[in-house]
């Protein structure tokens, strides 16, 4: 039987995926099954690492034609450091594959000299870039992620500062996005002791740079749900029972095979479920 851990932290990803489907949680939390890699992940994963890379310029070298052409050499990068995704055009045609291939890298390009219409790299020095965080709630809950950019004014004021590939959501449903950040910022207050002035959505997809500005409340209030999130994962984990949530994105999903909703079974539960309790009779007197 394969063997697995019980979650031990909480990141927004992860949060996203239980709140979207509690068996979607398991898969990739506690079954780690495989999912193939997409193009459109694999692509913004590849405009992350360049812009990140840019800054190593200094200011007046932070150009579009500059960050342009690290696209080829950071998806090189990526091939040594994951071979798999090398499976996104292995075509049986190699022609059709380097066409797909040129295509890709150069939709990659547009986003990262779309950039330059939001932002000026000339005039950022982040403190920060792909910033690991973790901190420790009261409640011994670990929250974890990577934040893209921290700035920090010389006032001291923080901005978070995360990247989007695709376009910004319409108002209804920018729910997601916004959790996300503020989950980072109820990280960044633990860890520096500040409240983040503003949180900033850099949309490259569609051109917005969409912001919000918390207060303190924003932050206890995702707090109290991270918690409840939680408790529910936590009894799940217990009792092994992960129900799946149908919905539109199910469509999406690797795991359509071993999902009861589309006639599959899910793989043994490879944590120990503890039996039901049987009530145990009182001793008859005398």
């Amino acid at each position: 039987m394969r063997t697995s851990k019980p979650p031990t932290s909480l990141s927004p990803s992860r949060a996203s995926d239980f709140m979207q489907c509690p068996l979607l949680y398991r898969f990739r939390v506690i079954d780690k099954l495989p999912e193939k890699p997409s193009e459109a992940a694999t692509r913004g994963t590849l405009v992350h690492a360049v812009l990140e890379r840019l800054f190593d310029a200094p200011a007046g070298e932070r150009t579009a034609p500059r960050a342009k052409a690290l696209v080829p050499g950071e998806w090189d990068r990526l091939l040594t450091a994951r071979p798999e995704l090398g499976e996104l055009f292995a075509d049986e045609a190699e022609d059709a594959a380097g066409e797909r291939l040129a295509a890709w890298l150069e939709q990659a390009e547009r986003l990262v000299e779309r950039w330059f219409s939001l932002e000026d790299p000339t005039r950022l020095e982040p403190a920060e870039r792909e910033f690991f965080v973790e901190t420790e709630l009261e409640s011994g809950l670990r929250l974890r992620g990577v934040i893209d950019r921290v700035d920090v004014a010389p006032t001291g004021e923080v901005r978070i500062v995360d990247y989007k590939t695709g376009k910004a959501p319409r108002p209804e449903y920018a729910e997601g996005a916004r959790f996300q950040m503020t989950f980072y910022a109820l990280v960044v207050r633990r860890l520096k002791g500040v409240l983040p002035r503003r949180l900033q959505l850099v949309y490259l997809g569609s051109g917005d740079v969409v912001t919000y500005d918390p207060v303190e409340a924003d932050l206890e209030r995702v707090e109290r749900k991270l918690l409840a999130l939680w408790q529910a994962i936590e009894l799940a984990t217990e009792t092994g029972d992960w129900r799946p949530r149908p919905s539109k994105l199910c469509g999406w999903c690797d795991h359509q095979a071993v999902c009861p909703e589309f006639g599959g079974t899910p793989p043994v539960y490879p944590l120990t479920v503890p039996p039901p309790s049987v009530p145990v009779e009182a001793p008859a007197p005398g």
